[in-house]
């Protein structure tokens, strides 16, 4: 009898742990990707949107953590380069 009440309290209890650890790993990974959503690069008029070279100015904190305090940041406008290389290949 009592060998069964400590079965069914362990198993109890690891399924409740498992429980708090996927909600644990959800609530990181949520944060991650808020923390994530803040970086600027894809507004900044430094931006190519070209994998070879992310950023003119920073190539190497493009599109990383680091880049959400850029010094440099430069709003983008109607007549960037990449919107005008953009604009260009579709009326070809």
């Amino acid at each position: 009898m009592l060998g069964n009440v400590f079965c069914g309290f362990c198993a109890w209890a690891i399924a409740l742990l498992g429980f708090c650890s996927i909600v644990i790993s959800m609530r990181k990974g949520i944060n991650h990707l808020k923390k994530l959503h803040q970086i600027p690069c894809s507004g900044c008029e430094y931006f190519t949107n070209d994998y070879r070279l992310k950023c003119t100015v920073h190539p190497i904190k493009a599109c990383t953590e680091e880049a959400i305090s850029c010094r440099d940041f430069e709003a983008k406008t109607y007549a960037c380069n990449a919107c005008n290389l953009h604009l260009r290949k579709l009326k070809v």
